[in-house]
């Protein structure tokens, strides 16, 4: 069986606590190093997985990181494009047993894959989303946009609970619903810094950030519907449900008007609100 380099501390406790600023930064390794810069709500949720899980968790989001950037680091959709490839062959290679690049993500990435019996159709469906993102369009319609939240935050979510090890179908239909709700309120969060428009061409102006907002919300409420059908296990996946919750909270008390600059503040209290739902195995 693979090992997974690198090791994070347990800091859950008896009673909840914020995240600290750890003065031993260096001890992280690469992927939970990255995660932690570059994904501060993932970062927060994994640490709520078991200790043994906690690396495989980092090693997923840091190569969602690394294909999720690609539009932003190209100057022209071929280079993009050429990227996203590049990545598809080092998945191939990690489920057929080729030889792989030497990278700081790919190689725990592959050992997680392996340790862990990881689908590959959810790498194939996540990096062929990502490759829309080299085009300019918005969305054609509010359909369109939820499937492309499955196809990014959902399927990562999907990945997720595969590695906690839990396989019930509850647990995933669940992961969808967290997933697509998470990813849509995080689209309008990010609003303000990205170039591509995600309002569906279909929603007038006036309404598609409301329209988008109420989508994410119905989600997180088909999700938390079957949560008491959901072990305790599958909670560090589920757990972006919370930063969802308080993110679209946010955006009501701005007016629905993502370009507020009040909502360009990070929560500091996420962390503590992440501690309270999982003391009480609430998402």
């Amino acid at each position: 069986m693979a090992t997974i380099p690198g090791y994070v501390k347990d800091v859950r406790r008896k009673t909840p606590v914020p995240e600290r600023r750890s003065t031993n930064a260096d001890r992280l390794s690469p992927v939970a190093a990255m995660v932690r810069r570059h994904d501060r709500d993932r970062y927060q949720t994994a640490l709520f997985a078991p200790a043994a899980r906690r690396e495989a968790l980092f090693a997923l989001y840091a190569f969602n990181y690394e294909i999720a950037r690609v539009r932003e680091s190209v100057t022209q959709p071929m280079l993009g494009q050429m990227r996203l490839q590049w990545w598809r062959e080092n998945i191939a290679a990690a489920f057929e047993g080729g030889a792989m690049r030497h990278h700081p993500v790919v190689e725990p990435l592959a050992a997680t894959i392996r340790e862990f019996g990881l689908t590959r159709d959810h790498f194939d469906r996540l990096i062929d989303a990502r490759e829309t993102d080299l085009a300019d369009e918005p969305p054609a319609s509010l359909a369109a946009l939820e499937e492309y939240a499955e196809s990014t935050s959902a399927t990562l979510v999907y990945l997720a609970l595969e590695v906690l090890r839990m396989h019930e179908p509850a647990a995933r239909e669940a992961g969808l619903h967290v997933g697509v709700a998470y990813s849509l309120a995080g689209l309008l969060r990010a609003m303000p810094f990205r170039e591509r428009q995600i309002i569906p061409a279909d929603i007038p102006t006036p309404y598609g950030v409301t329209t988008v907002a109420a989508a994410a919300l119905r989600h997180l409420q088909a999700a938390r519907a079957l949560r008491n059908r959901i072990p305790r296990s599958a909670l560090p996946a589920l757990l972006p449900a919370i930063i969802t919750q308080r993110s679209l909270a946010r955006l009501k008390q701005a007016g629905n008007n993502p370009f507020d600059p009040t909502l360009a503040t990070p929560d500091p209290l996420q962390s503590w609100r992440l501690a309270v739902a999982a003391l009480f195995n609430r998402f």
